[in-house]
């Protein structure tokens, strides 16, 4: 090939000092004898015993305090005899017992990988040739629990990334909102997921209003258990409703917080195993606009679901679920609508590119268009995309992954139309990057893989992740790409 590209010797490693708290579950029967065996202490043990644990993790987390009293809050609601529910609690022995029900979770200890990079909503205070941006990474911890967790810096005219200072004290959203369901969407996805009988759907159907939010659904599926739970047939369903629900959310943080103290745990119920792999894109919405969407995969342990996520500030996020036929992994929508219509690459069948189009952002129902099969033998296992495609005068850029043999990944580019990106008018003849000698080693060997790029002072800037481990990054000129794409019709 006649281009050049650059490795950079700047690494985004896991942080194993970054903890999370989170709530420590245990049985209904064990949190009792836990509760007991806290308020069985005297009150000077008591003092003694919240003093060592406030002087050990009161400097880790922001206000461990709060945290405390909402845990505590969390392991009353479980079903406790009269005697524990009716004693008479003080304060102190609230952050007890919270304490107890509380764990540390260090998001990143086992990896920090599959980035995507955006142009930052803040633009301000910069020099000549520099550019704010925000990295987001998947960051897998304990459990090979994955979240969402970003880096925000400055990349300068010599294409040089500069992070800022990374904070210390991690900060799960401070307030959660519920969606407002519309029933006939809501019960066209439920489709997607399970089937009753006729008879039973239309009962669930015709106990729903038009539209309705997640406390009044939790009222309905609970009087329909009451009366039809006994059918182990319809409690799934009712179950399957319920974890549908909560799937959709608001989520916010504190003003007071930096982006990389900002952790997108999962929450909801199809999310509990993991938030995989989220496309982070800029969106231009055609009036002088711009919002910032991220298509992600949830996974329960079981089943995967593709999601939606929305914010403006990086602050405040909205989260949806995709219904249709691109509900698979590795979604990635295109940063603008083309012809009246958002498009869309998907991977519908683990193994090839697609292409799809549709009126809004949730909802793909036509039919999806291959846009390609695997060619060459770096690609004969499958195909997929390394994020949204990038607008530039030539064509959509759009960088590709490839798994060869020995699950060896590859990065690839092609070259689709402007106008009708279900036409591939360039690509290179062999991949851009395969994993080098130090890059093969790590979680998972021989993977390179990146979520989403941007160009900057006329070059493509990529971030990628080396063996699902930790990342780094690579430049190419822009120029030089187009043109070796372009002679490779």
């Amino acid at each position: 090939m006649g281009i050049v590209l650059t490795r950079k010797n700047i690494y985004f490693k896991p942080d194993t000092t970054r903890v999370l708290a989170r709530f420590f579950n245990l049985s209904n029967e064990r949190k009792e004898k836990v509760i007991k065996r806290v308020i069985s202490l005297s009150k000077s043990e008591k003092e003694v015993l919240l003093n060592q644990i406030l002087r050990n993790f009161s400097n880790r987390h922001r206000s461990v305090v709060e945290i405390w009293e909402r845990n505590f809050k969390r392991a009353m609601e479980a079903p406790l005899s009269k005697e524990t529910l009716e004693y008479p609690y003080t304060y102190k022995d609230k952050l007890l017992i919270g304490a107890y029900f509380t764990m540390e979770y260090s998001v990143e200890s086992a990896a920090f990988f599959n980035p995507s990079i955006v142009e930052s909503p803040d633009q301000t205070q910069l020099e000549d040739g520099q550019k704010r941006i925000i990295l987001s990474f998947r960051a897998t911890g304990e459990g090979h629990v994955s979240s969402i967790v970003f880096r925000s810096g400055i990349i300068d005219k010599d294409l040089n990334i500069q992070l800022d200072e990374v904070g210390r004290l991690l900060e799960k959203p401070k307030n959660f909102k519920n969606h407002i369901y519309i029933k006939h969407e809501f019960f066209e996805k439920l489709s997607n997921i399970d089937s009753v009988d006729d008879a039973f759907n239309t009962i669930v159907y015709n106990k729903f209003p038009e539209t309705f939010v997640y406390e009044e659904l939790r009222r309905f599926i609970k009087e329909l258990n009451a009366e039809y739970g006994s059918n182990p047939i319809y409690n799934q369903f009712l179950n399957h409703i319920l974890w549908l629900a909560s799937s959709h959310y608001q989520i916010s943080y504190s003003l007071n917080t930096s982006i990389s103290e900002r952790v997108i745990f999962p929450i909801s119920d199809t999310e509990r195993n993991g938030i995989e792999d989220a496309r982070f894109l800029k969106f231009d919405q055609g009036n002088g606009s711009f919002i910032y969407y991220a298509t992600y995969t949830a996974y329960d342990g079981i089943t995967i679901m593709p999601k939606l996520l929305s914010t403006k500030d990086f602050v405040t996020f909205k989260i949806q679920p995709i219904n249709g036929k691109v509900a698979n992994k590795g979604a990635a929508i295109f940063p603008k609508k083309i012809n009246g219509k958002y498009a869309m690459l998907c991977r519908v069948d683990g193994e090839n590119n697609y292409i799809c189009f549709s009126d809004d952002l949730i909802n793909w129902h036509q039919d999806v268009i291959l846009l390609r099969e695997p060619k060459y033998p770096c690609e004969f296992i499958q195909i997929g995309n390394c994020g949204s495609p990038i607008e530039t005068e030539k064509g959509w850029l759009l960088l590709t992954h490839s798994v060869g043999p020995m699950r060896q990944y590859s990065i690839s580019v092609s070259l689709l139309d402007l106008n009708d990106p279900t036409k591939i008018i360039g690509r290179l003849k062999e991949p851009l990057i395969y994993p080098n000698q130090e890059e093969r080693e790590g979680y998972v060997p021989n993977v390179v893989y990146s979520c989403g790029q941007i160009i900057h002072n006329g070059h493509l800037i990529i971030p990628y992740a080396m063996s699902d481990y930790a990342s780094t990054y690579a430049i190419i000129n822009l120029d030089d790409l187009l043109n070796e794409l372009l002679s490779n019709p």
